[in-house]
This record gives C-alpha cells, structure tokens and sequence, in this order.
C-alpha cells in the first residue's frame, strides 16, 4: 500500500504539532503527522508548563521572545484557552556575596534583549507586582529587590534570610496540553492528518528523501521528511544515516497538596538560588552518613529547586535536578521515590513554613519525563544533511516555550522563506564549524533549571 504526502512528520509532541501547525499557515495542505502514541503524550504531558525569555544567550533570548510572542497573539486569538499567565519567575538568595554577581548577571541577559533592568532597595520603590492572571499590561525584563523587609512585603511567605530576589517578568505558565491541542486542531482544519504508526525506515535515494516506511508495511511517498520525534531524535536520524547530537536525560516532578498554604497561590515560579544541605535532624544525619547509599543525602545540593503553585486547588508543583541521570529513552522509567521528599526539604531553605510537612508530607504524585539535549542545550532545527530532511527538537526543558518559535523556524526552512537573523544558531550544521566546536567545550551556562 502505498500513499503520497507533500510533507510527512514523525513525532506528536509539542514540536511536531507545532511544525504542522506553522506549514499549515505557511499554506502547505498535504501534511501527515505520525506517531505511534497519542498526540501530545509521552514528554509534552509532563511538563512544568512554564516559559521565561530570560536566558544567557542571545540567540535563545531572541528565540523566546518571538516564540512569546506568537504564543500572545494565540492567546489573544483564542480568548486565552490556554490561560497564560505571566506571574514571573522570583530568583532568591540568601547570600550577600551573590548580590553583585546576581545583579551584573542580569544587566547581561537584560542586554541581550530581555527587556530593561530595575533594581529596587527601598519602600519607596516603583516596584509593580505581577498579575495572577492574563499578561497584558505586565512589565518586562526584571526587578531585582535588595533587602529582606522589601522582598517579603510581596512575598511573606519566603524566609526571612532572604538577601535579594531577581523577579523575571516576561515569564509565566500556561496549560501546555491546551495550547498543543489549539494547534493541533487548527492544523487539522488546515488539512494536516495525524495517523497513528511507528515510521520504520527513510528512503533515501540519490541523496534526497523520497519517501517514508511504516512498520505497519504502508509506504509513504513524500520528499520532505521532518525528524520531531522528541526523545528518540537520535533513533529516528538514524532511519535517515544521520547520527544526532543529542543524548537524553530523566527529569522528575512531584506534586502536592499544599493545605496549609505555604506556597501563596498568586505566586510566581520561585527559584531558590543557593546551593544547600538539607535539613535533617542530628539523628538523622548520623544515621544517613553511616550507609554508603544515603551519605549523599548529607551532602552539598545544587542551586535550583523551585515550585509553583497548579490549578485552581491547594496543588504545587515541586522541582529539583539534583542530579543528571543520563539515560535511554523508555515507556515506563522507573522513578526515585525518595525525589518529594527531598524536593520538599530543598525547599524549606526559601519557604520555612515546608518544615512543617516533615515527617508526614501529603502523598505526591510524582512523574517525569526526557529532556533530549545537545551539549550546549540550543535546539536542532534546520537540514539534518540529506535534501528533504529536516529536524526540529532537542528543547531541552524549554519545549512548550519554545514551540511556536521552532515552529515557525522549521516552516521557514522547508518552504524556503525568510529567515530570522537568529536560524544558523540552530542547524545541526553548526557543528561543522571547528570555533563553534570550541565554543561549545567553553560553554557554561545552558540557561537549564
């Protein structure tokens, strides 16, 4: 059997979702999106659902402002479906000695095209909070608030050894299934199909794609062939002879109910920014050091573990890389149990008030999902290396923020349109470039949570 499409995308994600939705308004007709799991499951189901242009690479500022930029005017489209909000995400330290570096770090990323930078130190600051709801009418670029009694008049809730909080406000979360199925279903009207099938081989002849295999024995004809196959990008350039620059790691979240309200429900994401130990009792950090398999429980944990308040109820989300867990990509990964409750005890050196769940926290639920990355965490979208095959992915942690942005950039790119200044950054064949390479063995922020 055998079938012709003008464009066929392997992958349902987010990504590929995206990058039908974009062809389709770019006026391309004859679309087929393949996947063998239901569209927007697997990693877009997982998310934090966040977004932020606050990042320390200017071509992934630029990114992330046109990707907001176009999740705005779908918002706007829609009567916001997909509830965006932009509450901001609130850095905090309690360091003294990182105040400087903090705020010398945010003029940078403000520079690169973030927005402006205000820095704030008394009460008589023109210091505006976010609103909960909605973005219209909400500042960019960031505030930076100096000093515990002005950061804790907006937000009582943090600890009152808090020294400085860098508030980032073209910054907020949306509903990520919604805004993937208000494209979805718009591309679907444009005349994209989704089909459920595993794409088994790429033929490749003459050095350009001519068509898809199915494993179900269907052939495709197509001469454009999109890779958006999120956390088995690798696997699926290999259909193509092409070997990806990626590698893909398990990243956790946990959820619960917050009854006694410690995280404030009009909240931005909140960031603790200081490295820590975690809190246990003198007996119990006896008792963990003695055993080689928790003694790490006693050691330095990295900056990072952050939450935010989920729906309209009393839920929080709680997130913590602690550590890298590299590995392959499967259906049903098994998950670190002890992950909550350290979670929730990082979390207690910016809320205290976590303290009060210790020894018996609300049953969570906890879940995770594949970041695929490169190595200097810029996405993949542009020409794989054959004619007519094309990648979108690798959004390492930014997928929902990022989509509209790749999206449109793939689009632009298998139509031949015009280009925004910051494409190259992005194609694989940037690492054909040897200053590249050594930029990338240098590179030492990823701008990753």
């Amino acid at each position: 059997m055998s079938t012709t499409y003008d464009i066929v995308i392997c992958g349902a994600g987010i990504a590929g979702v995206s990058a039908a939705y974009f062809l389709g308004r770019a006026g391309v007709r004859n679309i087929l999106l393949v996947d063998e799991r239901p569209p927007l499951s697997f990693t877009s189901d997982r998310s934090t659902e966040c977004y932020r242009n606050w990042w320390p690479d200017p071509e992934m500022v630029a990114l992330m402002n046109r990707s907001i930029d176009l999740m705005e005017s779908l918002a706007d489209e829609s009567g916001n479906v997909f509830r965006m909000n932009r509450r901001g995400y609130l850095y905090v330290t309690a360091d003294e000695d990182r105040i400087e570096d903090l705020k010398s770090a945010s003029f940078r990323t403000s520079s690169l095209g973030a927005g402006p930078m205000r820095v704030h130190s008394s009460e008589t600051s023109d210091y505006q909070p976010s609103h909960p709801e909605g973005f219209h009418n909400s500042p960019t670029g960031a505030d930076m608030l100096i000093g515990n009694e002005l950061i804790r008049k907006y937000f009582p809730y943090l600890t009152d050894k808090a020294v400085a909080a860098l508030h980032v406000r073209r910054a907020g979360w949306l509903s990520a299934q919604q805004l993937g199925m208000h494209l979805l279903e718009t591309a679907r009207r444009s005349g994209v199909r989704f089909e459920t099938g595993k794409v088994a081989g790429v033929d490749v002849e003459g050095g350009r794609v001519r068509g898809v295999r199915l494993s179900s024995g269907v052939h495709i004809q197509s001469p454009i062939f999109i890779n958006a196959a999120g956390p088995f990008l690798k696997e699926v350039g290999k259909l193509a002879g092409i070997d990806l620059p990626v590698h893909t790691e398990l990243h956790l979240k946990a959820v619960i109910k917050d009854a006694l309200g410690v995280v404030g429900r009009e909240a931005p994401l909140l960031i603790w920014n200081d490295a820590q130990t975690l809190p246990w009792s003198e007996e119990e950090r006896e008792a963990l050091a003695e055993d080689d398999e928790t003694r790490w429980l006693t050691g330095t944990f990295p900056p990072g573990v952050h939450t935010r308040p989920e729906g309209g109820g009393s839920d929080i989300l709680m997130l913590w890389e602690y550590h890298t867990n590299v590995m392959e990509p499967v259906d049903a990964p098994a998950m670190d149990e002890q992950y909550p409750e350290i979670a929730l005890r990082g979390l207690a050196a910016m809320l205290p008030r976590m303290r009060e769940y210790f020894g018996r926290m609300p049953r969570p639920q906890l879940d995770g999902g594949f970041y695929t990355k490169t190595r200097e965490n810029r996405p993949l979208v542009g020409e794989m290396g054959v004619d007519g095959a094309y990648v979108i992915g690798a959004v390492s942690g930014y997928g929902i923020m990022s989509a509209c942005g790749v999206g449109e950039l793939l689009a632009a790119r298998a139509t031949g349109s015009e280009l925004p200044p910051y494409a190259n950054a992005f194609v694989p064949s940037r690492y054909d470039d040897p200053e590249y390479q050594k930029r990338v063995e240098n590179w030492e922020d990823g701008g990753q949570l």
